[in-house]
């Protein structure tokens, strides 16, 4: 696992065991291979910064962070995924956690002081290696939004995405204050941002690297595209091994060229969901979203890993963006433009199957979370005592709205990587860029939104990257049928779940989890997200058991160069 972190100033020090020291006072380090341009590194006078992660700084850029007294502001306007660290006289230290949390910082403190780092997991054994089992709980009733400020693990927190870290020199409390939030901008100038952000974004991930990519809907394909403008990519498609044309494939097939190598991964049977692999689950942060397709994931990632990728870029975050709620029905509303409100409400409900009124109702009270909010029952299996998640409440402001969505997915995005990881593979997501969700949130609301056009604000910004035909394309592969399939095939092993950690734990019921899988196996119609997160967070236990916990050592010497 590839992870880096420092020491809080003015204590004895401590370091990973197999750490490679970035500086030393207080240290910094990383553990695993960097990639080749995601740690640069400068320093001037008594003043030096770190960023760790792709990122379209240029030494002018960082000359400027390095010296400027608004680090954050000056650190955190760049394209990519990154986390920046300056430090300063007497050990001083500033960590710049991203805007939307695909670059988390976690701390975690111990009888030598506040230890930071890129890894719950490894943090998590300076506190005693466990478990947050309030944590898990709360990730069993929504994994988008478990306990805010916590982690997986016992001890350690989360720093929150868009905020900076500071110690002073003298070794005290850290302090902790917010350095970003949406701003606006016209339709154009958003649409400008958006590709910049996005197009910088890819860019400083492929340049000089073999790239590959997904491709298959609108999402993978622009960046894909964007790709090719560096180089050479290979456009990876996975489909049915008796399915050889349409969908997916047809739209890759039009791509392919000297810029765009296809690259068909067929899937059997073997490859359902739920299906087991050859290759042992590992651990990480926390579950990962793609632990149930892990034998479909652990497949593709070989197949890349196999063409000596050093770049693998996904659409993930695409749909969380671009596909989006009307819960601009509020702002028309409180601007007085019902007859748009009505037709809007009216155009999803249509796409929805299901009534207007309710959308109605809601955008005349100024309840956008009400629109944007799925509402999910208590799983009848889930024994543990949480509250039913805390979101937005009656919030007026769209915006708070998809920013907290994407902070969520990206936050457990985290962990797809680490899974790369594990197999060799730099996998990235440039949609979860602070940068792109700047760019996006930035547009007005409504603009955001169409029930006509599948993602208006995507397909108009990269016009002159998407063919024709992609842009108009109205949707892309359901794959719901095989999660039952899956299910059904593999339904005996998974019902020895239901048995297993969780239930040990006082989480889940057991006679109501299996209810559940045997329902789903039938084809019952099914409220996924709640299952795939048990099957996912006992899979995750299971991998933690067998797994070896991070080493860690004193280091030789305290705040001494």
């Amino acid at each position: 696992m590839r992870w880096f972190g420092g020491c809080a100033p003015g204590k004895r020090p401590v370091a990973p065991v197999g750490a490679r020291l970035v500086w030393q006072d207080p240290p910094l380090w990383t553990v695993g291979d960097v990639v080749p341009g995601h740690l640069r590194t400068l320093e001037q006078s008594n003043a030096k910064l770190a960023v760790f992660g792709p990122c379209s700084a240029t030494e002018q850029d960082m000359k400027r962070a390095l010296s400027s007294p608004m680090f954050a502001s000056a650190a955190g306007a760049w394209a990519g995924s990154y986390t920046a660290v300056r430090g300063g006289p007497g050990g001083a230290v500033e960590v710049l956690a991203d805007a939307t949390g695909a670059s988390p910082v976690y701390t975690v403190a111990t009888p030598d002081g506040e230890v930071w780092g890129s890894s719950a997991f490894a943090l998590g054994a300076l506190a005693g290696g466990a478990v947050d089992t309030d944590w898990l709980g709360a990730y069993l009733r929504e994994r988008n939004a478990p306990a805010s400020g916590l982690s997986a693990w016992v001890g350690v927190r989360s720093v929150p995405p868009g905020h900076v870290l500071r110690w002073s020199s003298d070794g005290g409390a850290p302090s902790l204050a917010e350095w970003w939030s949406p701003s606006e901008r016209s339709t154009d100038a958003a649409m400008a941002a958006l590709r910049w952000a996005l197009g910088e974004g890819v860019r400083v991930r492929v340049e000089g690297v073999t790239a590959t990519s997904d491709l298959a809907g609108m999402d993978s394909t622009t960046v894909t595209l964007l790709a090719a403008r560096h180089g050479q990519v290979t456009g990876v498609t996975l489909h049915p091994v008796e399915i050889t044309d349409g969908g997916d494939l047809e739209y890759a097939q039009s791509l392919c060229g000297e810029k765009v190598l296809c690259m068909r991964l067929p899937l059997t049977v073997g490859h359902l969901p739920f299906s087991e692999s050859s290759v042992p689950l590992p651990v990480t942060d926390e579950p990962a979203p793609s632990t149930a397709v892990w034998a479909m994931f652990s497949e593709q990632l070989r197949a890349v890993a196999a063409v000596r990728s050093g770049c693998h870029l996904t659409g993930d975050g695409g749909d969380n963006l671009f596909t989006v709620p009307p819960t601009h029905l509020v702002n028309l509303s409180r601007q007085g433009r019902l007859l748009r409100m009505v037709g809007d409400a009216m155009d999803w409900a249509r796409l929805r199957k299901q009534s207007p009124r309710l959308l109605i109702a809601a955008a005349l009270r100024g309840d956008a979370g009400r629109i944007g909010r799925a509402e999910r029952p208590r799983p009848a299996w889930l024994s543990a005592n949480v509250p039913d998640p805390v979101g937005t409440g009656t919030t007026t402001d769209p915006n708070a709205l998809l920013v907290a969505s994407i902070r969520g997915v990206a936050r457990s995005a985290k962990s797809e990587l680490q899974l790369a990881d594990s197999l060799g593979v730099a996998l990235h997501n440039p949609y979860f860029d602070g940068a792109v969700l700047d760019a996006v949130v930035s547009a007005c609301a409504e603009v955001r939104f169409s029930a006509r056009r599948y993602k208006p604000l995507l397909a108009d910004a990269f016009a002159g990257v998407l063919p024709k035909a992609h842009r108009e394309r109205a949707s892309k592969g359901v794959f719901v049928g095989d999660f039952h399939q899956g299910l059904r095939i593999n339904l005996r092993r998974l019902l020895t779940l239901a048995d297993g950690r969780l239930a040990a734990r006082g989480l889940v019921s057991p006679g109501p989890l299996r209810a559940a899988m045997h329902a789903a196996a039938l084809g019952a119609r099914t409220i996924w997200p709640p299952l795939l997160s048990a099957i996912a967070a006992e899979s995750w236990l299971e991998a933690i058991d067998r797994s070896p916990r991070t080493e860690w050592c004193t280091l030789p010497w305290a705040g001494a160069q």
